[in-house]
């Protein structure tokens, strides 16, 4: 579905990424991982052409992601969550959610404005496909509050369920669980298990917390100051003496683990 080859990104004088190469299979759910700084976020950036690339090739679905405009990247099927929370604060849930089925909608400005029968049942159409997703993660009884408020973990929700509404075949995940608490990561793995296959997902999780992602994703593609320094399965990764070292600083002898998930995700 995607292949990322010789991705190079500069800002000024630092290099943000340099030469990053990998491909994603349909269906998987690939685990991107590095310090802080390692360049995880700037190649989301690129996936959904907020940055532009300095050199390299990203192909998806065999299109060519660098020529197209930034406003398509929704309705080629792709959707992300970020790592701040990308909310409006003073709106619904609802209708946070409802942004994110934009490039859904046919209504034209005219037609909008005078509110035509078309309208009417599009907007129906998009609010009982919002209501569904809704639902599904349980936000239900919090769809009409404005989402300035709610607890963190119920926001992480709302952003997915925004992220759904707009039909991806690819999911990009930024610390989707960042600040949750043990219970709450639980959950959540739960839950992206199973809408993975309710909605036929292909699935990348840019996530410091070991223990999710270790538990969750098939593949593990690690970064560190911009270059991919490792791939493979997660109990392959994490027992990589360079990802060690990144994340640590220093080598680590042979029985120690420290990159092993733990149940508070250390």
């Amino acid at each position: 579905m995607l292949e990322v080859h010789d991705l190079t990104v500069r800002f000024g004088g630092i290099t943000a990424l340099d030469g990053v190469g990998f491909d994603v299979g349909r269906g998987e759910m690939v685990g991107l991982i590095g310090p802080n700084g390692a360049g995880k976020t700037t190649l989301f950036n690129c996936l959904t052409r907020r940055y532009r690339a300095d050199s390299g090739t990203i192909s998806y679905e065999g299109e060519d992601l660098t020529s197209v405009a930034p406003h398509t990247i929704a309705s080629l099927g792709i959707a992300r969550t970020f790592q701040n929370l990308g909310l409006f604060p003073r709106m619904s849930v609802r209708d946070n959610v409802l942004v994110g089925a934009h490039h859904r909608g046919r209504a034209g400005f005219l037609t909008a404005g005078l509110r035509l029968p078309g309208v009417r049942r599009e907007e129906r159409a998009l609010r009982a496909d919002a209501d569904a997703v809704l639902e599904r993660l349980g936000l239900t009884g919090v769809s009409d509050h404005p989402a300035t408020g709610l607890p963190f973990g119920t926001l992480k929700r709302v952003e997915l369920a925004r992220a759904l509404l707009g039909r991806p075949r690819l999911l990009l995940l930024d610390e989707p669980v960042n600040g949750l608490n043990a219970a709450e990561v639980e959950e959540f793995a739960g839950t992206l298990g199973a809408i993975r296959s309710e909605y036929d997902l292909t699935v990348i999780v840019v996530e410091h917390h070991m223990g999710f992602v270790m538990g969750i994703c098939e593949r593990i593609v690690c970064l560190d100051f911009g270059r991919k320094i490792a791939e493979g399965p997660p109990g392959e990764v994490q027992r990589d003496p360079g990802v060690i070292e990144a994340y640590l600083g220093t080598a680590v002898g042979d029985g120690d683990s420290p990159m092993r998930p733990t149940k508070e995700g250390a």
